[in-house]
């Protein structure tokens, strides 16, 4: 898997990668609606602050939206994959 920096997408592709993963996602907020573009701004703020990543699987070739944290332990578990016999 691989990171893909948010800011060497155009503004197009991000905004469809983020609201792909939101409408895929289906995001619930609790007691009232969210609107989508709040949503997405919710997520660019996130990436913005690197909480969130892009990723790319050549495997599948998707992309999907990330945590920091859930990246990092993707990473660890290829590193002990590649380890073992």
């Amino acid at each position: 898997m691989i990171e893909i920096p948010a800011e060497m997408l155009s503004a197009e592709i991000l905004y469809g990668i983020i609201e792909e993963f939101i409408l895929r996602e289906g995001t619930d907020y609790g007691s009232h609606e969210v609107s989508l573009e709040s949503k997405i701004d919710q997520v660019k703020h996130q990436l913005s602050k690197g909480d969130v990543l892009i990723t790319f699987d050549p495997a599948t070739e998707n992309c999907n939206l990330l945590t920091r944290h859930q990246f990092k332990q993707y990473q660890a578990e290829q590193e002990d994959a590649e380890q073992q016999p």
